[in-house]
């Protein structure tokens, strides 16, 4: 029996950067063959697709690492979607050095790893360590994240948490289960306020847990790989506000709307646009690839409440449609009024 494949859990609240470490990991795997599981809220995979651009994995075969899980947290969908996912990914261990599994934005990190205590998953593979991300710029502006309100409503889809449960418990169950907290944004704050998250951050941490700033992802590999903390074994030693607590059902208001457009877009008109649609409408998350008219590469969007960001990431390919795709989650959510509104056809 060869040796258990390590398994990196990645963490941390929507929009804190957890995504983009992973597009950097995958750039910078110094030769490890490194599998992907992506937690994926939404009809498009978005996330899914954005690693997908990192450009190192080969789309012509079969052997792209990538696992997309879909319409549910990682965390409540272990007995549906995950196990049948990292069976196929055992299944192929001798192809595989390391797993990393991304969990959304809202999801508790202590439920995934006890699966890693099911005989079927146990023997093959372990918890190497859990990476809480951690937006430095929302802490040193006195929230935990970007939009604080935002995040409190779409936390209501996530079954494993009391729906009564202050965020800020939330926020202290990805600590306590952490083995290094990356610190991103530092470079949006000054370092007087970095030194101040840091010390407020290693006063919620367990004794050891190293803090390390980062930008932009850009974080070398054996710093988040190689723990080899087999997680699973001393989770009593994490402990978490949501221990002993009961499933609970999906706030079912909560939705996502995919909208695929052939037009293009001019981003500063477009953005106006969907700030408007977030003031209007309640709007938690917005995501997607944009075209521009006359620009060969694709524009990734991002937005987290009124907070929008935009970059290039690739050119188009010959293959592939020029296409606008945008997934917008939020409450109460009507397709034909979000797509007429992209459209400013309302």
């Amino acid at each position: 029996m060869s040796a258990k494949i390590p398994v990196t859990v990645i963490t941390g609240f929507l929009g804190s950067g957890k995504t983009t470490t992973i597009r950097h990991l995958l750039q910078n795997n110094h030769g490890r063959r490194i599998a992907v599981l992506v937690n994926e809220f939404g009809e498009v995979g978005i996330d899914g697709e954005l690693i997908r651009s990192c450009q190192v994995c080969d789309d012509e075969t079969e052997e792209v690492n990538l696992v997309e899980l879909t319409n549910g947290c990682l965390c409540c969908t272990v007995q549906e979607e995950f196990f049948p996912a990292m069976q196929a990914l055992l299944k192929r261990r001798d192809k595989i050095d390391h797993i990393v599994i991304e969990t959304s934005g809202l999801a508790l990190p202590k439920p995934l790893i006890q699966a890693f205590r099911w005989p079927e998953i146990r023997t093959g593979a372990t918890v190497d360590g859990v990476i809480t991300v951690v937006d430095c710029e929302a802490l040193a502006n006195g929230t935990l994240v970007g939009d604080i309100e935002a995040v409190e409503a779409q936390r209501q889809a996530d079954p494993n948490l009391d729906h009564e449960t202050p965020i800020e418990e939330l926020f202290e169950d990805q600590l306590a289960c952490a083995d290094l907290v990356l610190l991103t944004k530092t470079d949006h704050v000054d370092r007087d306020h970095q030194h101040k998250v840091e010390t407020w951050l290693k006063q919620e941490l367990r004794a050891g847990v190293k803090i390390v700033p980062c930008q932009q992802g850009n974080i070398h590999p054996d710093v988040i790989l190689g723990f080899n903390a087999a997680v699973e074994d001393n989770l009593e030693a994490r402990p978490s506000h949501h221990d002993a607590e009961e499933e609970h059902d999906h706030d079912d208001n909560i939705n996502s709307v995919p909208v695929i457009l052939t037009q293009d877009f001019e981003p500063e008109d477009l953005i106006q646009r969907l700030k408007t649609m977030v003031k209007q409408q309640e709007i938690y998350r917005i995501k997607g690839f944009v075209s521009v008219p006359n620009k060969p590469m694709r524009l990734v969007l991002q937005g987290v409440g009124d907070r929008i960001e935009t970059f290039y990431d690739r050119l188009w390919k010959p293959t592939e449609s020029r296409q606008t795709q945008l997934v917008f989650i939020g409450k109460n959510l009507q397709i034909s009024e979000i797509k007429n509104a992209v459209q400013g056809s309302c």
